[in-house]
């Protein structure tokens, strides 16, 4: 049974939304990384369009991020002040994003932009994957224990105007999270993803931050960028699609839930080579389907608005009558779902612990 989207003006199957969001959820889950880069190219291949599928991805992020946030902050594992450093940068780069993001909308190429970054991205992470998982596997065979260098120095560690960073431990520099933060929050805007590809290497290599701190402090500068992301995009384009965002959310917050746990129970070496190769055959579809594909028009049903059932009459004439508020009810709505998943799994896991964990002996 297919679902009209009464904002993207197309119809799709939810099983099919709710299958693939709770796919990728696992796989956040069990490797650390957001879904964007991958959950974004599939709603394109189903048939959402490219600005509507980078949109509602966005406030999906927005979601989860908020739930895993969440999470860490009852563990006590961020660094608020090292988050709202590169959130100064996120917003800057998120406004020269949808700046971006606006010109190549106006002239008509905003779908080949799109899809040109998904490939190329994907091509890029999904070979530094590779190759990084085939090294581990082979240091796993051999027992080969690699010591690494305590500290590597690069350009950005001599910027100037350093701050102390009590939670981390650390002495830098404050334009160095703020040009991290750059990079982040211009991605987010053009591609509707949480930018933790980028972050995460960047807070552990560059940065110099402890791991364990590291995961929290990603999910809460992710929150802020989504935040600007979702409302801008629902703003200015009217493209948020509340019916979306419900399956996306519901689907991804359940599978990062079960990937989570999978992570701590298996060895993630080899199942790293498989995501690797996922990203990469992702890439290589998103290439032919811009270069060599012909043009295939989906056939989209107009259905007229008196045929649409009361949700969808609701969020068309919210959003197209009250579009700031529209996109205020769109964070709050994720952030609600998010705050509520990340409670009920606290609570789940102390009625576990409760009941059915073996005593001590």
């Amino acid at each position: 049974m297919d679902v009209f989207l009464p904002i993207a003006q197309v119809l799709v199957n939810p099983i099919e939304i709710l299958l693939l969001s709770a796919l990728v959820g696992v796989l956040s889950g069990l490797f650390g990384v957001g879904g964007g880069f991958l959950m974004t190219p599939f709603l394109i291949f189903l048939g959402v369009p490219p600005a509507y599928a980078v949109a509602n991805e966005a406030n999906n992020i927005l979601a989860t991020s908020v739930s895993g946030s969440t999470t860490h902050w009852l563990k006590n594992t961020l660094d608020y002040k090292m988050g709202f450093m590169i959130v100064i940068g996120g917003s800057i780069g998120t406004a020269l994003g949808i700046y971006t993001f606006s010109y190549f909308k106006g002239i008509g190429k905003i779908d080949t932009v799109i899809s040109l970054a998904y490939m190329y991205i994907l091509a890029i992470i999904g070979t530094l994957m590779l190759v990084e998982s085939l090294g581990e596997i082979d240091k796993a065979k051999k027992n080969v224990i690699e010591r690494k260098k305590l500290h590597v120095h690069y350009w950005i560690h001599g910027l100037p105007l350093r701050m102390r960073f009590p939670k981390s431990k650390l002495y830098e520099s404050v334009f160095t999270p703020i040009l991290i933060g750059l990079a982040v929050g211009f991605i987010a805007a053009i591609m509707g993803i949480g930018g933790a590809f980028i972050l995460v290497p960047a807070m552990i290599y560059i940065i110099k931050m402890p791991t364990r701190l590291v995961p929290g402090t990603s999910l809460f500068v992710t929150i802020f960028v989504s935040v600007i992301v979702t409302f801008l995009h629902s703003f200015n384009y009217g493209s948020i699609d509340l019916m979306l965002v419900v399956m996306l959310v519901v689907g991804s917050i359940i599978g990062v839930q079960v990937g989570q746990k999978l992570g701590e129970r298996i060895d993630s070496s080899g199942l790293k080579a498989l995501l690797a190769i996922l990203l990469l055959v992702v890439g290589i579809a998103i290439a032919y389907d811009t270069f060599f594909a012909e043009e295939i028009q989906k056939e989209i049903s107009k259905i007229a608005s008196a045929d649409l059932n009361f949700f969808s009459k609701f969020i068309l004439e919210f959003s197209k009558d009250m579009p700031f508020f529209y996109g205020l009810f769109s964070i709050l709505f994720a952030v609600s779902l998010g705050i509520a998943a990340a409670f009920i799994r606290r609570g789940l896991s102390n009625l576990r612990k409760k009941y059915f964990s073996k005593p001590a002996k």
